[in-house]
């Protein structure tokens, strides 16, 4: 597959071509199968790991209930997910379902409203996962910082944030330069070194009685709860910062067009890690809360899972810890990486972003998008504060998933596309369920989340969600005109072509 040419220098030859037969130098390889898609995707039960301290801050104990519901809801949402992902092969995951079906057809004028819609969940999906990159990235110069005093009397904690930014983004676009496979296997290493050490970490304190029950029971809300609308408010906001983590395995079908029977392929990898992201989020929590208490979680809001992996293994664990940790922070950068580049190919090839962000290389991989996710997540490291760039972020992820959801329901009601063929179906009435959750996110987490934005970290993190979620609207512009002039040029070089024919004739 040759690499995608701009539209600065069009070729006359090349758009001739395509102005006789579909040419799409941009189409993804199918290579993968479920269970590379699954690795991939193993990364989202670490997503836990920022929030560990954070939730039972607000709801003590019940922390472990929100996590459970959470991780229903994504099963909820990606039955949905799924029938999409197997109606729309070519579409990539949910930035592909929605453009699909929030445009118009046969539209001929520059600018489709309905297409912009698709476009805006797309976006809001790409902010979603991007800066994943930068948080975790931050997060390993911080436990590397503390880990290693020699380096701590030499480097910043934001010098070694950034060299493991620089090291760890450089890294993993070389591993996928050659496509999905190699990201897949770094996928299967990565989750060898901290999936299972997790699991080690979270079940040894069950195992040697460290976990005390009633460290859970004693307290599964605070005191002062109350369910007035304020509190309601508060778990609204956490459920959407819990979907951002707990939902997040909807990520295995953004591969949908790299898999080789995705009719099969994408449900499998979906449910299983479901499977595994439902007892890793009720488990992990339950330990950390089990092991330290309701107070003593919250007293370690970055790493709780060092002390119970010291009170478990003494000493030398919370050194493992560490450094699982650090591996579990790649492989989530890698999911994130995957996805968020994948997203912006998925809009460059709809023509709602800028064609150069849907080059791809000989090996069918998205590199002008990685490159460029790579260096917005430098900048984004100088920030230094993750829990506003996490607050910031999740506000995307509620966006998409609302309009996700509608997008479903609208392509059951849709006559045109109720009739397209889904090897896999979601319950007959699925819909109503979509409709449901689509509104659970817009407007209800929504407007939980940037109201627990304003108690715990100020309006900063909400106007930088909101200013980067309107950033999309200059860009798609732009992207309309791009498309469009291309279309006049391929137009103006078949016309010139169909009189050379007439005159030769």
């Amino acid at each position: 597959m040759s690499e995608e040419k701009g539209d600065a220098g069009v070729d006359l030859h090349h758009a001739e071509q395509c102005s006789k037969v579909v040419c799409d130098a941009s189409e993804l390889e199918r290579t993968i199968d479920w269970k590379q898609g699954l690795a991939i995707a193993l990364g989202v039960p670490l997503l836990i790991l920022p929030s560990l301290g954070y939730f039972p801050l607000w709801v003590s104990s019940a922390a472990i209930i929100v996590w459970g519901l959470s991780v229903f809801q994504g099963f909820m949402q990606n039955l949905a997910y799924g029938e999409l992902a197997t109606a729309f092969p070519h579409a990539s995951g949910l930035p592909g379902f929605a453009q699909n079906v929030f445009k118009t057809k046969d539209y001929t004028g520059k600018f489709d409203k309905s297409k912009l819609i698709g476009g805006f969940s797309a976006w809001s999906y790409w902010f979603a996962w991007n800066p994943v990159l930068a948080i975790y990235a931050i997060l390993v110069g911080s436990y590397t910082y503390n880990l290693f005093p020699i380096l701590a009397e030499t480097f910043s904690e934001y010098q070694l944030s950034l060299v493991a930014g620089i090291v760890i983004f450089g890294g993993l676009i070389l591993v996928n330069y050659r496509g999905l496979e190699g990201g897949a296997l770094a996928g299967y290493i990565l989750a060898a070194l901290s999936l299972l050490p997790l699991i080690v970490i979270t079940l040894a304190p069950f195992a040697t009685g460290d976990v005390v029950m009633s460290n859970i029971t004693s307290q599964w809300l605070p005191a002062d709860w109350a369910w007035d609308a304020h509190h309601i408010l508060i778990l609204l906001g956490l459920f959407a910062m819990a979907q951002w983590s707990a939902c997040a395995w909807e990520t295995a079908a953004v591969y949908g067009p790299e898999y080789k029977n995705p009719g099969s392929d994408i449900p499998k990898a979906l449910f299983v890690c479901g499977v595994v992201c439902f007892f890793s989020f009720v488990l992990v929590q339950a330990a950390v809360i089990g092991v330290l208490g309701v107070e003593g979680t919250i007293a370690e809001p970055i790493s709780p899972m060092i002390p119970v992996a010291q009170a478990a293994f003494g000493s030398a664990g919370a050194i493992v810890a560490i450094v699982m940790l650090i591996a579990a922070m790649v492989l989530i950068i890698q999911t994130a990486y995957l996805g968020s580049a994948r997203a912006m190919h998925s809009m460059a090839t709809e023509g709602n972003l800028p064609k150069v962000f849907g080059k791809l290389n000989s090996s069918g991989t998205p590199i002008v998008a990685m490159v460029v996710i790579g260096i917005f997540n430098l900048l984004l490291i100088s920030m230094g504060t993750p829990t506003a760039i996490l607050a910031a972020s999740a506000i995307g992820y509620t966006c998409a998933n609302g309009i996700s959801l509608f997008a479903y329901v609208k392509a059951k009601l849709n006559p045109e596309m109720a009739a397209l063929d889904r090897p896999f179906k979601a319950p007959t009435g699925w819909k109503n369920i979509a409709l449901l959750f689509g509104l659970f996110n817009i407007p209800l987490c929504l407007v939980g989340v940037v109201y627990l934005n304003s108690l715990e970290v100020g309006w900063t993190s909400t106007w930088v969600g909101f200013i980067v979620l309107a950033l999309y609207l200059p860009m798609w512009f732009y992207s309309r005109n791009e498309a469009h002039k291309e279309k006049e040029t391929i137009s103006a070089v078949s016309l010139v072509s169909s009189i050379s024919s007439s005159k030769k004739k």
